[in-house]
């Protein structure tokens, strides 16, 4: 029998907990680990203790920013850093692997707090309709490794 390997079983995880998510526009999920630990886990959403989306806005989702986006929700890798910042569990070097790609605002906190790695399964700028993935690219722009991942 083939043992799966971390990176396999890491977004495999993500995967799932993305099906956690009340987004109604989109489920992202993310691990994020530490010499093959599981440091913190994350998807995106409200903030804990507010409202789920799917239960207030069915239909439609929450009400959308300026940009368009979620302007209530935390991302996958928000809520992951996140929960890791408030348990005092330090991210610096670590790896994350999310489902969808970091936006630009995610990509800067993940550059600033110290993850060495990411690992992503599909593109933002795909699912945003933009020219390109400018959180990729400024994370590789700074020494960041990032990967897209391919699903075996």
């Amino acid at each position: 029998m083939k043992k799966p390997s971390f990176d396999e079983i890491y977004m495999e995880l993500a995967e799932n907990l993305a099906m956690r998510s009340h987004c109604v526009k989109a489920q992202v999920g993310a691990v994020l680990t530490k010499d093959t630990r599981i440091i913190s886990l994350g998807y995106n959403g409200p903030p804990a203790g507010t409202h789920n989306c799917d239960e207030v806005w069915p239909e439609v989702g929450c009400p959308r920013d300026s940009k368009g986006s979620c302007s209530l929700a935390l991302h996958a890798e928000q809520n992951a850093i996140l929960y890791a910042a408030k348990s005092n569990i330090s991210i610096e070097g670590c790896t994350l692997y999310v489902t969808l790609s970091p936006c630009i605002s995610c990509a800067r906190v993940i550059f600033t707090l110290g993850i060495k790695k990411v690992y992503y399964l599909n593109s933002y700028a795909d699912y945003k309709k933009l020219p390109c993935d400018e959180g990729v690219d400024f994370l590789e722009k700074f020494g960041v490794e990032v990967v897209r991942y391919n699903k075996k």
